[in-house]
């Protein structure tokens, strides 16, 4: 029997066939976008649940040959979750977990100081077999924002299987940042991130504690989207492949929820966990009616000079830690997070609400009252490079076949990847390496579509964009590992492969801690739109040794896959 490869079966299969639906009764034919509800489970309210705040989770101290580190236990959990409003039914998710635990969605924050080795141990105990999607379970754990070794970087191919864990080393020696580990198995990514598998992770430093808000004023919020099924499960449609639009929003796991705050600056980490739906937020006094002043303070890589705006576009994947003063409200007001939405989403009746926020008291607490301005120290050093520090550019087309319906990154699929360690740069022979600054030309070519493209292991900076507004804004200048590219547009970004070695006081470097600068390795880039990923838009870049060579053979010591395999 000829085999037939994942190409080939949708090229037989054909395009248009209709939309996959889960659990879902929608007829073929009817557009989501003309219905007030997509979901046909018991619809639940706005604002009547509260936001639950995650705990961090405390990690074990631990000491090897290479020193100390924390070891966080980690399990991934199947469960049934109240998460539509109570009284409804439950929906079957998937979780992260602390150890005696149950999953939750989100799941366990983890907040790590700046320079802290971290071996996270992830137990797969979830079923063989998706409850509601009925796909064979594998998954792989990306942290996503950290400069990891491949092996550790939830590489797509590097699954861990049900009744096996894989221990993941982080070395964290990037500056302060919110960071999110989630799911990055091959082919199953969307479902598996859909299911419930996301945690946010936090980076700090002392400047960073110092100066923006800590405590019960740095609250993280993971927002999503979703639909549901009659029976409360959750519903998957992805209108063949192009995306996944839920008509009910969630923070924190929560439907449309409200938190009650002082009158006083807050600081919110905010996630767009979402497979493919884009917002346009901005804070809404419901009192006066007037859109409230905030402060972008941080990007995906880190602190940025704060940039005052009243509304900014965010993508899936993409965090944005923001400052609001809720001190010009009045105790009473309410104020609302809203989403204007962005090109070629899905909007439903209330896609346009977040959550609210309550002004409640008077600020028990005077610090971080204000919006500080990091000396240049605390700035990632590619906030400060220029065109002329780069060695070469490079162009990179998001691309999209109309027979296949594959979504493709410069021609070329995952299976490309799989049938011949391509690479995004094999067609040039020079791959970069570790302190190089390179522009990347990407141009979304696909047609309909804007991409959050994200690459792995490095930070950016945006430096212009043709087409869609023309410009870079205000809240996109500070480092980056997501970019937007919207439809028809052309973004160049300058990329710093910074990756040096992490010395230990007897002279040795380890795998453990971070990229060697004498081996090198392969990492992954693609869109964040996780359907376009799942089908099959992503691709990987090479990352040569120090001295230029270059080694792709099973035994390389940094192997994504071979190098570190679960147990």
């Amino acid at each position: 029997m000829t085999n037939l490869g994942r190409r080939d079966l949708l090229k037989l299969a054909g395009v248009g066939a209709g939309v996959t639906v889960a659990g879902l009764a929608l007829p073929l034919g009817q557009s989501a976008s003309t219905a007030d509800w997509i979901s046909t489970s018991v619809k639940p309210a706005r604002y009547t649940r509260r936001l639950p705040v995650p705990v961090p989770l405390v990690g074990t101290p631990m000491e090897d040959e290479y020193g100390e580190y924390l070891l966080y236990e980690i399990s991934e959990k199947a469960a049934s979750a109240q998460v539509l409003d109570a009284g409804a039914p439950l929906t079957p998710i998937f979780g992260y977990a602390g150890v005696g635990a149950g999953p939750s969605v989100p799941g366990p924050l983890i907040k790590v100081d700046q320079n802290t080795r971290v071996r996270m141990r992830v137990h797969n105990d979830l079923p063989s077999i998706h409850p509601t999607f009925g796909y064979e379970v594998a998954t792989s754990v990306h942290l996503h924002g950290s400069a990891t070794l491949p092996q550790y970087d939830g590489y797509a191919d590097d699954v861990t299987r049900p009744g096996h864990y894989k221990d993941y080393w982080y070395p964290n020696h990037q500056g302060p940042r919110t960071l999110w580990y989630h799911d990055h198995g091959m082919h199953q990514t969307a479902q598996n991130v859909y299911s419930g598998l996301v945690a946010q992770y936090h980076l700090q430093n002392a400047w960073e504690k110092e100066n923006l808000p800590q405590g019960r004023y740095d609250v993280p919020l993971t927002v999503s989207d979703a639909m549901f099924a009659k029976n409360g499960s959750l519903a998957y449609m992805d209108r063949d492949h192009s995306g996944l639009w839920g008509d009910v929003i969630t923070v924190n796991g929560v439907p449309w929820p409200f938190h009650e705050v002082e009158r006083r600056f807050y600081r919110f980490r905010i996630l767009l966990a979402t497979l493919s739906r884009s917002m346009s937020l901005r804070f809404v006094n419901t009192r006066t009616g007037a859109t409230m002043p905030i402060y972008v303070v941080g990007t995906d890589g880190g602190l940025m000079k704060p940039q005052a705006v009243t509304s900014w576009r965010q993508a899936g994947a993409e965090r944005y830690e923001i400052m609001v003063d809720f001190a010009g409200c009045r105790i009473g007001d309410k104020v609302e997070l809203t989403n204007s939405s962005a090109r070629n989403n899905r909007d439903f009746l209330h896609t346009g609400k977040v959550m609210q926020f309550r002004v409640k008291s008077e600020a028990t607490e005077t610090r971080w009252n204000a919006v500080p301005v990091p000396p240049p120290s605390e700035l990632h050093p590619v906030m400060s490079a220029t065109r002329s520090d780069s060695r070469r550019t490079r162009d990179i087309d998001l691309e999209h076949d109309d027979v296949t319906n594959e979504f493709m990154i410069n021609g070329m699929t995952w299976e490309d990847v799989q049938r011949g360690d391509w690479n995004v740069f094999a067609d040039e022979g020079d791959p970069p390496s570790p302190g190089d600054f390179e522009i990347w030309r990407i141009e979304n070519k696909s047609g309909g579509w804007y991409h959050p493209l994200h690459i792995h292991l490095v930070d950016f900076q945006i430096i212009s964009r043709k087409g869609g507004s023309g410009r870079v804004e205000a809240w996109e200048k500070g480092p980056k590992d997501v970019v937007y590219v919207g439809e028809g547009e052309i973004v160049e970004v300058l990329v710093h492969y910074a990756m040096a070695p992490v010395a230990y006081p007897d002279g040795r470097s380890t795998g453990q801690a971070g990229l060697t600068a004498t081996e090198g390795g392969r990492y992954m880039i693609h869109c964040h739109n996780l359907a376009h990923e799942d089908h099959d838009m992503m691709n990987q870049f090479l990352v040569a040794a120090a001295d230029g060579t270059v080694d792709l053979s099973p035994t390389h010591p940094n192997h994504p896959v071979y190098a570190a395999p679960p147990q």
